[in-house]
């Protein structure tokens, strides 16, 4: 996925990621919280909201960030936000999968697969179908 090298919200993410890079959780939440907070625009909040949603401490605090994440992407009309779909419903589908609620994972499961085709051919693509293959089968047995 290719975001906007010059937006303060990405610039803030991107040193969020380099924190957790550097086994540095709470640094990088913070900035994630705080792109969340300078969000103007729904490609803005998608973005933070998205990081945000990874340092939850509960899973019923990630599933809220991360289906907040979703509902801001699909406002969105751009190729980079849609390559992010099949991510963000498996994350989804995770959390269900976590709170033992299959049929809900299913169905995220079954979302997030239905969105393959827009993920690109690389190991980040390979990752995430993996995922969502590994998810149905968990939650199909």
């Amino acid at each position: 996925m290719e975001f906007p090298k010059d937006n303060n919200v990405v610039i803030l993410c991107a040193q969020g990621m380099d924190f957790e890079g550097q086994g540095k959780p709470e640094e990088a939440s913070t900035l994630f919280l705080q792109a969340w907070s300078e969000a103007t625009n729904d490609f803005e909040k998608f973005t933070s909201a998205h990081y945000v949603a990874r340092h939850q401490k509960s899973v019923n605090d990630k599933l809220k960030w991360d289906e907040t994440a979703l509902e801001l992407a699909l406002r969105i009309n751009n190729d980079t936000v849609k390559g992010a779909l099949s991510s963000l419903y498996l994350n989804i589908a995770k959390c269900y999968e976590d709170l033992n609620d299959y049929e809900n994972a299913k169905t995220n499961y079954e979302l997030a697969l239905s969105f393959t085709n827009l993920l690109p051919d690389n190991g980040y693509g390979n990752m995430v179908k993996s995922g969502i293959m590994k998810g149905i089968e968990k939650v199909t047995k």
